[in-house]
């Protein structure tokens, strides 16, 4: 989710899932059916009930094409594992990932430049100045608190050090969730660095119940009041809310500070070695599309990759709202890319984990 545009549900799950209509790739039949697209994704745009942004675009693919979609889903860090271990028998055509790990992805070798029809409507942040990859929803990070035990959300990250949160708070598991890994990107950029960040999300640790590998799997814990605030994303977030009444979703700050967020899209890129990488780039174009796009927001609750899309359905409008007064700063993904081991190890010294 990221500037002005609407996004999709977006939580990292640590274990693998297989989504219940669609099944995973399969290695060799798989190869060999010239029908088909396998897709290794970060957990969120998939809609509990069938209703998500990818339930609706596989959909819509496949009566169009007749390509039948083979989805698995898991943490982003785990998506990319995979497909390191599978680099000698490529199992999957397109990855979709959070930052920072669809930069690690390439890094690892593991995309191939491609640069999907409407892709040129993607801001250069939001897309790899070599073609590797491209945003195809748009999202920003966030937390969640539960509205009924809470009148208002806590306003600053300090507020959640407060003795009412033990046992209380929990986030995702840096390293492991895309969503997990925001809170250290987050906290690094609002407490000024590595070292202030630590030092806070030290203290927050008496607090917080402990790791999950997955951030979707928090939202229905705020919702039943197990536990008052999460970390998330704002897409997925908003997405579960339909479901689950008691969620509300607010962006700390630093004490005296502004709240603050940042762009976590949904990235995608073509693999390398794909098995059926023609099929791959008419997914990754259809995703860019422009019914696609419009879909991002009204189906997936989150924003459109492409700024020549303008949303204006209902769910565009309550996000913008949201939005609003909420400062987007540009992380620095090369340094985070580059580093991000360190800053893991950092957070698992800090916090005992």
């Amino acid at each position: 989710m990221r500037k002005n545009h609407l996004k999709p549900i977006a939580a990292v799950t640590g274990a693998l899932a297989l989504a219940t209509t669609l099944t995973a790739c399969g290695g060799s039949s798989a190869a060999s059916d010239e029908k088909v697209v396998t897709v290794y994704s970060a957990d969120g745009l998939k809609g509990e009930n069938g209703d998500g942004w990818y339930d609706k675009v596989f959909k819509d693919f496949e009566k169009e094409t007749g390509i039948k979609v083979k989805y698995v889903e898991g943490g982003s860090g785990e998506m990319v594992q995979r497909a390191v271990r599978e680099k000698s028998n490529t199992q999957a055509d397109v990855l979709v990932t959070l930052p920072p790990f669809i930069q690690q992805a390439d890094s690892r070798g593991l995309l191939q430049a491609y640069e999907p029809a409407g892709s040129d409507q993607v801001e250069s942040t939001a897309k790899a100045t070599d073609g590797k990859w491209t945003s195809v929803v748009n999202n920003y990070f966030g937390f969640i608190y539960n509205k009924k035990e809470l009148t208002t959300p806590p306003a600053t990250w300090e507020e959640l050090l407060d003795g009412k949160y033990n046992e209380k708070i929990q986030y995702s598991t840096p390293g492991v969730a895309g969503d997990g890994t925001a809170v250290l990107i987050k906290a690094m950029h609002d407490f000024g660095g590595k070292e202030p960040a630590m030092a806070y999300l030290k203290k927050l640790q008496s607090n917080n119940v402990g790791p999950s590998a997955s951030t979707g799997k928090l939202a229905p814990k705020v919702d039943k009041g197990e536990l008052l605030a999460a970390n998330g994303d704002v897409q997925m977030n908003y997405a579960q809310s339909k479901d689950m009444p008691n969620l509300g979703i607010w962006f700390p700050a630093k004490s005296g500070g502004k709240p603050t967020t940042f762009a976590l899209p949904y990235a995608a890129g073509l693999v390398n070695k794909a098995p059926h990488s023609a099929n791959g780039k008419k997914l990754l174009d259809f995703m860019l599309a422009e019914q696609a796009q419009k879909d991002a927001s009204a189906v997936g609750g989150g924003f459109a990759a492409r700024k020549d899309i303008k949303a204006t359905d209902a769910n565009a409008a309550v996000l913008t709202k949201l939005m609003t007064g909420v400062e987007v700063f540009e992380p620095d993904w090369s340094d985070i890319g580059t580093h991000l081991d360190t800053y893991v190890d950092a957070w698992k010294s800090a916090t005992g984990s």
